[in-house]
């Protein structure tokens, strides 16, 4: 690699360690300001929008097609995100996040004004790059501020919001879905995100050129072909090309009349991995600053944290795609107690993630508080057999998500921390990225088993217990909407329905219990490195900002 080409790969770092040193107490009190406005209004708007989804579709008759928006988002959340982070380490942060930002507006202004399906999908998935580079580097700019022993506690403290802003979520969608509609609750977040990012986009920006201006970076201009080489632009295409084709057909195979079945859905999998495979060669004989360096994949605590994230967000999203629409239907829930009910997973995860920073921060070590959350995820997965039944309590369902939020919120706080350790601060912003992505590749192939299974289930299920009062027209309806010719509470029609429903939902619990066994396995061979205090990784390469490169070797516990 020259030196030139590192230089510039390593931009966004020093911009961001030149801009601390600009900053002083001031501005990062406002950098801190800066983040916890950011992170209440993307927690708005991610449990608020999300819940729209369930009214839009039902108002355009393509409920059914739930599970393929969620999908083919999560494509585009989990594509963009490691070229953002590249891209930052050459930017800088603050303009990323502004690029980033930028990508709310637009799409939600498409999705308010929607008049059919493809198009609130078409605004629903561009949004997906916001939703996904805002995620990305609100983490990274953590990470970036912090030490190791720290990151965990800080990253789940980040997502304090979270706790509370479904049950206020949930009192906007059912004021917007009772009064003036959807569409304005969509519309209000075009504005709402960008007003709440302006504090921490200008803060980020105004130290960068302040840095600049005091002489702590240098200021030297970039040429097209060296801008190239330091994003990866030809890693960045290969990995965004195969990314795709292995998600696309993953994302909707469940949807097309003939499902996995379909010629094309196994040819263009086989494409896309061929595909990846061409990127991790270009990645190690052509790429001067590689996107995806070859020794990622060598390392068992990066291939393993990713791996355990992936299969855990598969379980979720396999078993929470249509829980919204189940609470609905089968309990007669509230848009707002549907959006708690939805949540609660989600908030209990939040709370859990903090505990467990907090462990992390004292002991040093994840691997069996890792573990311990698996076993709980398990627990909780093995009680929806019990507790997601026709007739149980509201407070049953509850405790149950309440259950699984503990083990998930275990998992994913533990798990981000590990892959930074073992890798130059260079390249923090794009092992984050990429653990994050392979996790939303999980998630992706959740929401394609989800609408798999509700695809191929849901109307057999619906003629089945129905009996003589199905028709067509009803069992179609009852498929495609929570909103249109849905029988009365309390009448036979509708118990039949909660039936079906609650006999779908249980197909779910299956794929959610074989994840968190598969995900107690990988505990067992996972790492279990000490989290260091100090300025080194594992492998010796310097994490901290402005200090002396040393070697350090940091042990093990089993």
């Amino acid at each position: 690699m020259s030196e030139d080409n590192a230089d510039a790969g390593q931009r966004g770092v020093s911009l961001m360690d030149a801009s601390q040193q600009a900053w002083g107490k001031r501005g990062r009190y406002l950098a801190i300001l800066g983040l916890s406005l950011l992170m209440i209004t993307f927690e708005l708007d991610n449990t608020t929008v999300n819940t729209f989804n369930n009214y839009s579709l039902s108002e355009f008759g393509a409920l059914s097609a739930l599970g393929s928006l969620y999908a083919a988002g999560l494509i585009f959340f989990a594509v963009v995100k490691l070229p953002l982070a590249k891209l930052s380490d050459v930017i800088g942060r603050g303009y990323t996040l502004a690029i980033a930002v930028s990508f709310y507006t637009i799409p939600y202004v498409l999705m308010s004004t929607a008049t059919g399906a493809p198009m609130y999908f078409i605004g629903k998935v561009l949004s997906k790059i916001g939703q996904s580079g805002t995620n990305v580097m609100t983490t990274v700019i953590i990470s970036d501020i912090t030490n190791p022993r720290q990151r965990g506690l800080a990253i789940g403290l980040s997502y304090l919001p979270f706790l509370g802003t479904p049950w206020v979520s949930g009192l906007i969608v059912e004021s917007f879905v009772k009064g003036s509609g959807w569409r304005w609750g969509v519309g209000l977040f075009a504005i709402a995100m960008p007003i709440g990012s302006c504090l921490l986009i200008g803060t980020l920006i105004h130290y960068q050129r302040k840095a600049k201006q005091l002489g702590f970076v240098s200021s030297g201009k970039a040429t097209i072909r060296s801008f190239c080489s330091a994003v990866d632009m030809g890693g960045i295409a290969l990995f965004a090309v195969g990314f795709t084709m292995l998600l696309l057909p993953m994302s909707i195979a469940g949807s097309l009349p003939d499902g996995w079945r379909t010629p094309w859905v196994p040819a263009l999998i086989v494409v896309g991995f061929i595909v990846l495979l061409g990127l991790l060669a270009y990645e190690k004989s052509v790429a001067t600053n590689p996107l995806l360096p070859a020794s990622y994949f060598k390392n068992l605590t990066i291939v393993l944290s990713m791996l355990i994230m992936a299969v855990d967000d598969l379980g979720h999203t396999a078993t929470h795609t249509y829980l919204y629409a189940w609470g609905t239907i089968s309990y007669n829930m509230s848009p707002r107690d549907a959006t708690y009910f939805s949540f609660t997973n989600g908030v209990t995860q939040c709370f859990a993630g903090i505990i467990a920073g907090w462990i992390m921060y004292r002991t040093g070590y994840y691997k069996w508080l890792t573990a311990g959350g698996a076993v709980v995820r398990l627990i909780g997965y093995g009680l929806m057999f019990r507790l997601r039944g026709h007739q149980n309590s509201i407070a049953e369902l509850f405790i149950q998500q309440f259950i699984q939020g503990i083990g998930s919120g275990i998992i994913h706080a533990t798990l981000l921390v590990p892959p930074q350790i073992v890798v130059p601060r260079a390249q923090i912003a794009q092992i984050l990225s990429l653990t994050l992505s392979v996790a939303f590749l999980g998630k992706s192939v959740g929401f394609a088993i989800a609408g798999g299974i509700y695809t191929n289930t849901m109307r057999p299920a619906l003629w089945h217990y129905l009996g003589d009062n199905a028709t067509q027209k009803l069992v179609e309806n009852l498929y495609n909407s929570i909103t249109k010719g849905v029988p009365a509470w309390g009448t036979a029609q509708r118990d039949a329905i909660s039936l079906a429903y609650t006999e779908v939902t249980k197909s779910f619990s299956y794929v959610g219990v074989g994840t968190s066994v598969l995900a107690i396995v990988m505990c067992c061979f996972l790492p279990n490195l000490l989290l260091p205090d100090g300025n080194v990784t594992v492998t010796g390469h310097v994490i901290a900002m402005g200090e002396p490169e040393e070697t350090h070797e940091l042990p093990e516990k089993k």
